[in-house]
């Protein structure tokens, strides 16, 4: 329940001030008109200034999940028609944010379908992989449909709950699914700023440190000892390994970043864009979190070549099998898990663990952990994890009516 006893608006992964009176119509299409005040006090600036930036950010056409505290014959899927937030400052009085939104219905869950359009492209890759198209909708879904031909699944345990991975997902299918609006940001992918407040969209400042980016499996955040912190969460802890990225050229390693943005930034995939100053030049790295994933993928791009490299910032020991796409860890860590690594282009295997490209303007990669170690369960080994990044999955969810 919100300060001061209001109800709540869930406005897609934007929390508002649920107000008295909602605007709606009939006829070809059943639009819904919303409009309120966020306002510091009783929230923090922060929160109003996220929430202002936040419904600024959303896309006409864009379908997203509404939820109401006092209103619930209200829930349900909606899009985007328009949408609109005007910010106020009182100097170290008030802020406020006069939003307003206008929606058009999809229906309930009971009424209709979610649909993921996935490309389903495989990467260009120098070790003739075929990859392996999978996928994960939200921890609540029910009712996964791909037509004739079933996926085979598994779970995969996080900070969110028990999330399930569809594998095996057929080519040239739009999977569809159920579930509840109240459901449907659980163990989605999201980016947080200092104080956990969450990013929105990705037209906002964003500092270069003080993020994370996670999606209840990985967690990412910067290091003040390496270029970044990736953790697995097993065994129910978050569980750390400190990464570097270095350019030849520059300092042996990059453990500070001069500035970040977001490229992308839905509950299915987020992508963060790290920027880094050489002398001369610059470089600049993607990291991309998809929902479900058990990896990180990046893509570090230079003006001019020179040897790229991802590595672990300590020695662990570690067998390349980079003729095939990865190495991993030799064995067991203390935590029971084994990290691995790779790219869908040829490189060297990096004596730290990881992967190095010589005379280069670019180094794609992915970084993530085979849970269970030695006795990883299927989809989780670290062959299952290259096939996974190599069958690239954008997605983009849409409401469709049954």
């Amino acid at each position: 329940m919100a300060l001061y006893g209001w109800g709540d608006v869930q406005l897609g992964r934007i929390p508002l001030r649920e107000t008295f009176a909602v605007g709606e119509s009939g006829g070809d299409s059943r639009s819904l008109d919303l409009e309120g005040q966020e306002s510091y006090p009783p929230l923090t600036r922060a929160q109003v200034v996220a929430r202002h930036d936040g419904v600024n950010a959303l896309i006409p056409g864009q379908c997203i999940p509404l939820t109401f505290t006092d209103k619930p014959e209200r829930n349900g899927y909606y899009t985007v028609k328009s949408a609109g937030s005007t910010y106020t400052e009182y100097r170290t009085e008030m802020v406020t944010a006069d939003w307003k939104v206008s929606l058009e219905r999809v229906g309930s869950d009971a009424e209709a379908d979610l649909q993921s359009r996935l490309t389903g492209a495989v990467r260009l890759n120098d070790f003739a992989l075929t990859g392996e198209r999978w996928h994960a909708p939200p921890i609540g879904h029910y009712g996964y449909y791909t037509g004739p031909t079933n996926p085979s699944t598994m779970t995969r345990s996080g900070a969110d709950g028990t999330m399930t991975v569809y594998r095996g997902v057929p080519a040239n299918v739009s999977p569809r699914w159920g579930c509840a609006p109240t459901a449907y940001l659980t163990g989605r992918v999201r980016l947080t700023t200092t104080g956990g407040q969450e990013v929105y969209g990705v037209d906002v400042p964003l500092a270069a440190t003080g993020w994370a980016l996670t999606n209840g499996l990985v967690n990412i955040t910067p290091s003040a000892s390496a270029s970044f912190d990736v953790q697995a969460y097993t065994g129910g802890a978050w569980r750390s390994k400190l990464w570097n990225v270095s350019v030849a050229g520059s300092a042996a390693s990059i453990t500070s970043w001069d500035g970040a943005t977001l490229l992308r930034n839905d509950p299915e995939a987020c992508i963060v864009r790290l920027i880094k100053g050489l002398n001369p030049g610059r470089a600049t790295l993607d990291l991309t979190l998809r929902r479900g994933s058990r990896f990180v993928e990046g893509y570090l791009q230079t003006g001019t070549s020179a040897t790229l490299a991802v590595y672990r910032s300590t020695l662990e020991t570690n067998t390349s099998f980079a003729a095939s796409g990865y190495v991993t860890a030799t064995a067991n860590d203390s935590d029971g898990n084994r990290f691995a690594a790779g790219s869908a282009r040829a490189f060297t295997a990096h004596a730290n663990g990881g992967v190095t490209k010589a005379a280069a303007t670019a180094l794609d990669f992915w970084i993530g952990v085979v849970a269970g170690g030695g006795s990883a369960v299927s989809g989780d080994a670290a062959t299952d994890l290259r096939n996974q990044y190599v069958a690239c999955m954008p997605e983009s969810v849409y409401g469709v009516r049954r």
